[in-house]
């Protein structure tokens, strides 16, 4: 990956098409985390996110739906779940979607507990502060590979685990993958706003848990 290449776009990639993908993508995650339930496998979820994003309009997907429940909220995009999981009363999960929008490739992800459990709600929290903490220090202007120093710092000093396997990435006008940009984690410039995502992937210091937040940089 070289910083000339790795944020070039198609030529009909909008930021404001790019905001609307954003912004769909977000409608139709809320709508599925709201019909996960206790009982469910994930492919139950699956089954019930493809219904959802089918109802929002989308065109077609960049990447599968990844939905975890559990302990398998500590796996990474390309790692399978521990088969027929299903979900608890008193449980984690997290919905990652990547469809795509009028031509423009939507990223988003968050974590939700069932139940009461006190440290799962802290776990999902924590993705979303640290996340939030990384974004503000992203409009700083610093590189890619900084951003992930700085978000595991920022990790170890709350108490939590930085996934360094999960490192963000490129999206744009599909397919945004013929410019070959590699990990935001890996990329030595400044990223620009609206076309990468930042993933935030952090494990409970004890328990076989873990939390998942990810959307798009934007100013």
């Amino acid at each position: 990956m070289t910083a000339e290449t790795a944020q070039n776009v198609g030529a009909r990639f909008s930021r404001q098409a790019m905001l609307a993908a954003r912004e769909r993508s977000w409608a139709a995650l809320g709508a599925i985390a709201a019909r996960i339930v206790p009982g469910m496998t994930e492919t139950d979820a699956a089954a019930v996110a493809s219904e959802c994003l089918a109802a929002a309009g989308m065109q077609r997907i960049w990447h599968p739906s990844i939905i975890r429940f559990g302990p398998n909220t500590l796996k990474t995009f390309r790692q399978r779940s521990a088969p027929d999981t299903r979900l608890g009363d008193h449980d984690i999960f997290f919905v990652d979607l990547g469809p795509v929008f009028d031509g423009h490739e939507g990223d988003v992800g968050d974590t939700f507990v069932t139940g009461g459990d006190a440290q799962m709600t802290a776990c999902a929290t924590a993705a979303r502060e640290l996340f939030d903490l990384t974004a503000a220090r992203w409009r700083e202007g610093v590189t890619g590979t900084a951003l992930y120093a700085f978000a595991d710092e920022q990790a170890r000093a709350m108490g939590w685990r930085l996934n360094h396997a999960t490192k963000g990435h490129r999206v744009g006008d599909y397919p945004h993958a013929v410019h070959k940009a590699g990990n935001l984690g890996d990329l030595d410039a400044t990223p620009v706003p609206g076309l990468w995502i930042l993933e935030i992937q952090i494990a409970h210091p004890d328990r076989p848990i873990g939390a998942f937040f990810e959307d798009l940089l934007i100013a």
